[in-house]
């Protein structure tokens, strides 16, 4: 029998290649607002995280959501995504 294919996808905050389904997408959107994609499947630009808070804190921190985005983020939006990632789970 065939397996069938898992795609890995890379944390932005810790490095680790993880199933796309255990990671979390940041989306950023072509009107260029940034949010959370529970479904994966919204359109725009899109980074992974893990579910973890350490993850989202070193992705904030070292820029690298940013980088992975293209885009600067606010601090408005910051503290936005660290209470969206409390709330959310896969």
């Amino acid at each position: 029998m065939k397996r069938k294919h898992v795609p890995i996808r890379t944390c932005v905050g810790c490095r680790q290649s993880k199933p796309k389904k255990e990671l979390i997408r940041v989306v950023r959107t072509p009107q260029l607002e940034i949010a959370i994609d529970h479904t994966g499947k919204k359109s725009g630009r899109g980074a992974y995280l893990c579910p973890s808070k350490e993850c989202l804190s070193k992705a904030l921190q070292g820029r690298q959501l940013e980088r992975a985005l293209q885009t600067t983020i606010s601090e408005e939006i910051k503290v936005m995504l660290e209470q969206d990632f409390d709330g959310s789970s896969l």
